[in-house]
């Protein structure tokens, strides 16, 4: 998800990828108050009944039928985690990733911002196998929102500080990859698993015999999402398989994925996500309470998001500057440090996003206290984060800043 720091044309893109995030954030915030608005109103059944439409698709024998938030959340998300894919092969090829002095650091946040958050929430929900299922929640980053709070500080804000969170968002798509293929795979179906295997074979073999049109990847993305949806695995981890099929070069040496990447990141940003958001941020206030906020899974949530990230981002990198093993950017204090890793816990669409896969077979419990867990930590993290910020950035030296 990052362009390398440098001069001239780089630092340009890299400017332009924090305004569309940061637009694409304005959006996401938008839509989710849109949602709320709907849901507490006298048009909230027909909220409701939109998000119902049944919508289906059959092409001979073949049916798949959804309401159409299940379009949203298993097939536009699927081009969301395509997108994810694309630029984690990229970045893994030829950028932040492919040298170990670059990702040290932001590494050990990443993992530090997983497991602290996901041991606070485990430790308030122990006991509760259906509480337990959402242990992941609270671990989720959405880099939309972060990006789009840290963009308010415009130049005051030092390239290698946007850098690093950039870098560690990295991470943290690919632990929400594994955590959804590993934990939430609902009842597999071994047949349609292999028919998804050949599929994918045949998209590798495209690539190893140098096709380079994006058509055929996209057709043959399409019936891999149709196979990994019949076999239980999420649909969306479709999207992230193929995209490592999309060539990096061409003969030529163009780059296929760049450009699928660049015409991709405006319609996700600006359309998709806040779609997603849009379809699963509507949650009815209507008979909460006190008690709805101090339920273990609210409490598991808002802590993990609001206390945890933080902890656990500046705990793991601390760590690694003190043993030596990484170093803090040029330009960087630790107070900007907390700021950032304040952000780290506005969770908000990739939070609903596993909390919808994590409790989807418990029959709606606990996804009432979860959403309000989940809006209520990312709004503290982002007013947080920005306080922090506020802060740390008042004496940054302007010749240090993007």
């Amino acid at each position: 998800m990052i362009r390398r720091p440098g001069t001239g044309a780089a630092l340009g893109s890299l400017r332009d990828f924090l305004r569309l995030e940061a637009s694409g954030g304005a959006l996401l915030c938008f839509a989710a108050v849109v949602a709320l608005g709907l849901a507490n109103s006298p048009l909230s059944g027909l909220y409701g009944a939109l998000l119902q439409t049944p919508v289906a698709v059959q092409v001979g024998g073949l049916s798949i039928a959804k309401p159409l938030v299940l379009w949203i959340n298993d097939g536009l998300m699927a081009v969301f985690f395509f997108l994810i894919g694309l630029e984690v092969k990229r970045e893994i090829l030829e950028g932040e990733l492919s040298s170990p002095g670059q990702f040290v650091l932001p590494g050990l946040g990443a993992v530090g911002g997983i497991a602290v958050p996901a041991a606070i929430y485990s430790a308030l929900n122990w006991g509760d196998p259906v509480a337990m299922s959402g242990w992941a929640v609270a671990s989720a980053t959405d880099i939309a929102f972060a990006l789009a709070v840290l963009g308010l500080f415009g130049s005051r804000a030092p390239t290698a500080l946007k850098v690093f969170l950039l870098t560690l968002a990295i991470f943290d798509d690919l632990a929400a990859i594994a955590i959804v293929a590993v934990f939430y795979a609902g009842d597999l179906s071994g047949a349609t698993l292999l028919v998804a295997a050949g599929i994918l074979a045949c998209a590798a073999a495209a690539n190893a015999m140098g096709v380079t049109r994006v058509s055929v990847y996209v057709l043959i993305g399409i019936a891999l999402w149709v196979a990994v949806l019949k076999s239980g695995v999420h649909a969306t981890l479709a999207g992230v398989l193929i995209a490592w099929c999309v060539p990096l070069k061409d003969a030529s040496g163009a780059s296929p994925l760049k450009r699928v990447e660049a015409d991709l990141h405006k319609p996700v940003a600006l359309a998709i996500l806040p779609l997603f958001a849009f379809a699963n941020a509507g949650l009815p206030l209507t008979g909460m309470g006190l008690g709805d906020m101090a339920h273990p899974v609210t409490l598991g949530v808002i802590g993990g998001l609001v206390l945890g990230n933080p902890l656990g981002v500046l705990l793991f990198t601390g760590l690694g500057v003190a043993s030596g093993v990484a170093k803090l950017p040029a330009g960087v204090t630790w107070l900007q440090m907390l700021g950032v890793a304040f952000l780290c816990g506005v969770g908000f669409t990739m939070s609903l996003f596993i909390a919808g896969l994590a409790f989807e077979h418990a029959g709606g419990a606990y996804y009432g206290v979860v959403r309000l867990g989940i809006l209520v930590g990312s709004g503290l993290s982002a007013l947080l984060g920005a306080t922090v910020l506020a802060v740390g950035l008042r004496r940054t030296v302007p010749a240090s800043a993007s």
